[in-house]
């Protein structure tokens, strides 16, 4: 397959887990790859890997809630590698806390990575994105939609993510630029789901919850954003996709106050 030959794909916090899975899809269908995060070590691994599957493939270590560390990376992106054709914006982060136990800085370390990182990378990669054509899609989560015992602070992260995607679908319209989110549910072999089913018996319950009865891959949600950024959704723009078999239905009958209660 090579439905991305050529074209310039930027993809933020692309050096781990789902977001390292979307950037390799891209990098076997013939896109150049762009990638970055703060860790260097990752940034390393993930370039040499992205090149061993033949693609041009470049990063830079940044910091999403740096606007200037992120408007630098994405500054050196469109230097290699010209225009951006398509824009992953990825980074998240998580831990499980009750409401009345998250503290102001854990609240706050969330929701500036998510809703804040998110602007970050999609301001700063405004300027560079190709026009028209240009697609940008968000990494939010099944969060945004359905509230989570101990998730208070990334269900309204996850909640900000979408309106803003769909903000920018409405702004940035006009110029040709579609953008739109993926919300993945419980996608297996993630830190995500180690963090939200920590034992056999949690990650049974939540298997349990999902109608298709059987978790996620990494490369279910790349081949949904890979559809997104393709011609064949050439008319899609300001949706909010779960990719989750279902689970979004079927909200799990948690064991994680237990396991929060500890």
């Amino acid at each position: 397959m090579s439905r991305f030959a050529g074209r310039h794909v930027l993809v933020s916090g692309g050096t781990s887990g789902i977001n390292l899975g979307v950037a390799r899809m891209f990098a076997r269908e013939g896109a150049k790859v762009f990638t970055f995060s703060r860790s260097a070590e990752k940034v390393e691994a993930a370039v040499a890997e992205l090149r061993a599957l033949g693609a041009q493939a470049e990063g830079a270590v940044a910091d999403v809630r740096d606007a200037a560390a992120v408007a630098g990376a994405v500054g050196r992106a469109a230097e290699v590698f010209g225009p951006i054709d398509v824009l992953i914006s990825g980074a998240a982060g998580n831990f499980v806390a009750r409401a009345r136990d998250i503290s102001s800085n854990g609240f706050r370390a969330v929701m500036e990575i998510d809703v804040l990182g998110t602007h970050h990378v999609t301001h700063a990669a405004y300027p560079h994105l190709r026009r028209p054509g240009a697609v940008v899609v968000n990494v939010s989560a099944a969060q945004a939609q359905v509230a989570m015992v101990g998730q208070a602070h990334v269900c309204a992260a996850k909640a900000g993510v979408d309106m803003l995607t769909r903000t920018l679908a409405l702004e940035w319209g006009p110029e040709g630029i579609r953008v739109n989110s993926v919300l993945p549910g419980p996608i297996g072999d993630t830190e995500g789901m180690k963090r939200l089913a920590p034992d056999e018996a949690s990650l049974a319950a939540k298997i349990a919850s999902v109608p298709l009865r059987r978790m996620g891959a990494v490369e279910d949600v790349a081949q949904l954003c890979g559809f997104l950024c393709s011609e064949a959704a050439s008319y899609i723009t300001g949706a909010v996709i779960p990719v989750d078999g279902g689970a979004v239905l079927n909200p799990m009958p948690t064991r994680m106050e237990a396991f929060i209660d500890g």
